[in-house]
């Protein structure tokens, strides 16, 4: 019997772009049903991968600088000798482009890498949804359907949160390093007042670093509760298996909470836009250049029924 086809999928990140790749991802799996399929991806995403049903292995890639050479040789060395007759380049970024040179003259790949055998090659590639851009990508290599992202594999046991229903999800944060795709954490937290007013309980998502944002809305709303830290991707889309609904910033966790199936709003300034990257599902947008003009009647207009 010969041996199974070994095939790559590569995604590194970020967690938004991790969880619309899992519908490609979904797709390649269904158009390679005999192959061991190993994703490559960075530490934060080894786990989330490993638990899909869509790969055999997960391959940590700890991103080694250009100038080390030792690490370098390391990782072609692992990629060349394992055999890969496809490489599905999902990441299509510089470091996954040279990532197609370093493994040399080798397995079929689909991506953006000049002379790679199967290219996405849409000069308006950028100007496309994530979905839609990764679809149009899979096509030339001769996928055809791709399915949206979907977690019913991805569960936990939340009731250690001990949480009150209804409940709403809030996701106040975002990266530190762009403030300006953040919606006032003031308004987040009247916001979380009048969600309290009608019986629904705020619970507030993100990462321990932002523990500051979970503080200025719970003095305002005592009511809230603070689940800052505490949570990890599994626990995040059960949360959203039993949300009333969620608010957030276009941040990593909306992406999950969305494809979770909970609905969803997510706010958008200029610093991005909701065209090439919000999340898919049951979600609604609200976008203004300067979130600071975005005021809290508008949000509350456009909750999830």
């Amino acid at each position: 019997m010969s041996e199974r086809p070994r095939i790559l999928v590569i995604k590194l990140g970020a967690l938004g772009d991790v969880i619309l790749a899992l519908g490609p991802m979904a797709a390649i799996r269904r158009h390679h049903p005999g192959a061991h399929i190993t994703a490559l991806t960075t530490p934060p995403y080894t786990e989330l991968l490993a638990r899909s049903p869509y790969v055999d292995e997960v391959w940590t890639d700890t991103r080694p600088r250009f100038w080390q050479i030792g690490a370098l040789r390391q990782l072609r060395r692992r990629l060349r000798d394992a055999g890969f007759t496809r490489v599905y380049d999902l990441q299509t970024s510089d470091r996954s482009t040279f990532y197609f040179h370093l493994l040399g003259v080798g397995p079929e790949w689909s991506g953006v890498a000049p002379g790679c055998s199967h290219p996405h090659a849409n000069p308006g590639r950028d100007l496309m949804h994530t979905v839609e851009r990764q679809a149009e990508q899979l096509r030339e290599a001769g996928i055809v359907d791709v399915p949206a992202p979907e977690l019913s594999w991805l569960t936990a046991d939340i009731s250690r949160f001990a949480l009150s229903s209804p409940f709403a999800l809030l996701a106040p944060g975002g990266a530190a390093t762009r403030p300006r795709k953040r919606w006032p954490v003031e308004r987040f937290a009247a916001l979380a007042v009048s969600l309290a007013g009608q019986g629904v309980q705020p619970v507030i998502l993100g990462t321990a670093p932002e523990q500051k944002l979970a503080d200025a809305i719970q003095r305002e709303c005592p009511a809230a509760r603070s689940l800052m830290g505490r949570t990890d991707f599994a626990e995040i889309a059960e949360l959203a298996r039993s949300a009333r609904m969620a608010v957030g910033n276009d941040t990593g966790p909306m992406h999950l909470i969305a494809a979770a199936g909970c609905p969803s709003l997510v706010l958008f300034s200029g610093d991005s836009d909701p065209a090439l990257c919000a999340p898919r599902g049951r979600v609604g947008v609200l976008r203004r250049p300067d979130l600071t003009d975005l005021p809290l009647d508008a949000v509350t207009a456009a909750l999830p029924a």
